[in-house]
């Protein structure tokens, strides 16, 4: 066997992303440590496991069509690192911080680790306080809690990434000085990712936020790191920059695809619901990270993709332990041309109790989720014998059923230039004012369309 240095490593094999390199010498490298090609700094590779006692199994991050067999390779002994800071604020990087907007390089004047640990537990911050968006359908029945973390649940173009944009677009817009937020793309199109960038540079809220992506186009080792290395960005955010944090993810489905492409490519058998085995530590790696700590808050909001609108898919389900609130968007609903289209009773949150919210909004979510129960089961009724047939009672909770289903449509401010319609932000103390008058019949008199895309009652004794 040909003699080589101590710290040179060799390819062994190549297998699409994957990366065999054998170490004879005596310093082996660490884990998550990044290679390059001795020839090629710009090749990179990350190693994951050892297959043996000298034989490294990597995953090609940059430059996989240039490997070949035989090539030696350099552990740098560090690795990926990510730029944090002030200087990625209004940026668009990747996860190695290198900039995608076209304005030059980004400073990395201050650099971190993306493998992060999460904080001890006497160090998370605890309580539950609101996180008003003034969106009315979400403030008033699933309230994002300040600190914790919400899903968007749904399928394909129901609306999640435009109800995730409305809601950093809200807050940002409201707490400048408070809040910092930072977007993390992953598996999406990069078109989306350029819309995005276009329409936080319209509303004027891109100077309190960073954008990093790893896109479907990416290898699944770069959408897979995008994730950690966005939770880098945030925790420093958190811990020196001493602010709150709009973390918001879209999409975290396509974080457990990207693990499930690595295990395949790695030959890890998949478990019977044929994602990797390791799905449950991977979710909880990066979740346990996005907490708030000491005085300061880190608030997530993901979506999450339903294969086939099946919220009991396994990578879905291994989301929902860490959220507090879950926000359901129905196809049904989206086809009626209810927007956004949430679907109410599927949508809960922790934050539904009586310390939380107060004992108006609590008596008042209660009435209204009531109603929309007992309007379910009249909907029944009403799509086999007609709406004539049910009593009198009936027919009058019925139609203030459809009332408050019209009432919670809500033009966005994100969608304005595709409507043609202005955004309205309605305080909360308003929609619990609104939906107590509807339930009490205030709007009886009132044909239900007529309350279709209006901000608040008051919008109709104006329009009159």
């Amino acid at each position: 066997m040909e003699k080589i240095d101590d710290n040179l490593g060799r390819i062994k094999s190549v297998r699409d992303y994957v990366v065999e390199v054998d170490f004879y010498g005596t310093s082996k490298p660490a884990i998550n440590n990044i290679l390059t090609l001795k020839d090629n700094p710009n090749v990179k590779l990350i190693g994951l496991k050892w297959k043996s006692t000298s034989t490294l199994t990597c995953i090609a991050l940059e430059g996989h069509n240039s490997i070949s067999r035989q090539s030696y390779v350099v552990d740098t002994g560090k690795s990926p690192t990510v730029p944090v800071g002030p200087s990625v604020l209004s940026r668009v990087l990747d996860m190695f911080g290198k900039e995608k907007d076209g304005l030059g390089e980004i400073s990395r004047a201050i650099e971190q680790p993306i493998f992060g640990s999460s904080p001890k537990i006497w160090q998370v911050k605890g309580g539950q306080e609101m996180l008003e968006t003034g969106i009315k359908s979400v403030d008033f029945f699933c309230p994002i809690v300040k600190g914790g973390k919400t899903g968007l649940f749904g399928g394909a173009g129901v609306g999640k990434t435009m109800l995730l944009t409305e809601i950093l677009h809200n807050i940002i817009n409201r707490e400048k000085e408070t809040y910092i937020s930072l977007f993390c793309g992953v598996g999406e199109r990069s078109r989306e990712g350029h819309e995005l960038y276009k329409e936080l540079t319209q509303t004027g809220v891109l100077n309190s936020t960073a954008l990093i992506f790893g896109t479907m186009g990416d290898n699944p080792s770069v959408r897979y790191l995008t994730s950690y290395s966005a939770a880098t960005i945030a925790e420093y955010f958190r811990d020196e920059m001493k602010k709150d944090v709009l973390f918001f993810i879209d999409n975290i489905f396509r974080y457990a695809q990207a693990g499930n492409e690595l295990a395949l490519l790695m030959g890890d058998l998949p478990s019977e619901d044929g994602y990797q085995p390791t799905l449950t530590s991977e979710m909880a790696q990066l979740h346990e990270r996005l907490v708030p700590k000491g005085s300061n808050y880190i608030t997530t909001i993901e979506a999450v993709y339903l294969p086939a609108d099946d919220i009991l898919d396994q990578a879905v389900q291994s989301v929902l332990s860490y959220l507090d609130s879950s926000i359901v968007l129905s196809r049904n609903v989206y086809r009626d041309g209810r927007m956004p289209a949430i679907d109410i009773l599927m949508s809960t949150s922790s934050a539904i109790n009586e310390k939380t919210l107060g004992a108006n909004h609590y008596d008042a979510v209660s009435s209204a989720l009531a109603l929309l129960k007992k309007g379910a089961s009249l909907e029944r009724i009403v799509s086999l014998v007609g709406e004539a047939e049910l009593s009198e009672e009936d027919r009058t909770a019925y139609e203030r059923v459809l009332k408050l289903r019209y009432y919670m449509t809500q033009d966005f401010f994100v969608s304005s230039g595709q409507t043609g319609k202005p955004g309205a932000y309605v305080p909360l103390a308003k929609t619990i004012e609104d939906v107590k008058a509807i339930i009490q019949g205030k709007c009886d008199t009132i044909p239900a369309y007529k309350l279709s895309y209006i901000s608040t009652l008051d919008s109709l004794k104006t329009n009159a």
